[in-house]
């Protein structure tokens, strides 16, 4: 499984890009997303930054991991489900307006 981590940009040289993820230095491709600068927040996968995030975006992605990683190890995972647990799933839109036109099956 890969999972996309949200890394902050503290530099960019052509595309190449510095992130920091705590006390780690990371180096991530940015042919992707060529729009990046310094202090934008980034979703990476596997060393190449894939999109640009916002800020809160990325914080609520973040403080999800945090929670996950502390069920892992047995604890709480506190409030980073907030955002999940005040309203109720939603379908995505184009599976929302097959529903709404009737159809059953795909």
């Amino acid at each position: 499984m890969c999972l996309g981590l949200p890394l902050r940009l503290t530099s960019v040289a052509g595309i190449a890009g510095v992130a920091l993820d705590g006390d780690r230095v990371e180096t991530l491709d940015l042919s992707l997303v060529p729009q990046a600068r310094p202090g934008d927040w980034v979703l990476a996968f596997l060393g190449t930054a894939r999109a640009v995030l916002p800020e809160d975006e990325a914080l609520r992605i973040r403080a999800a991991l945090h929670g996950l990683a502390a069920v892992m190890r047995g604890g709480d995972p506190g409030d980073a489900f907030a955002d999940l647990e005040a309203r109720t799933p939603a379908l995505p839109p184009h599976l929302q307006a097959a529903r709404d036109a009737g159809r059953t099956e795909g």
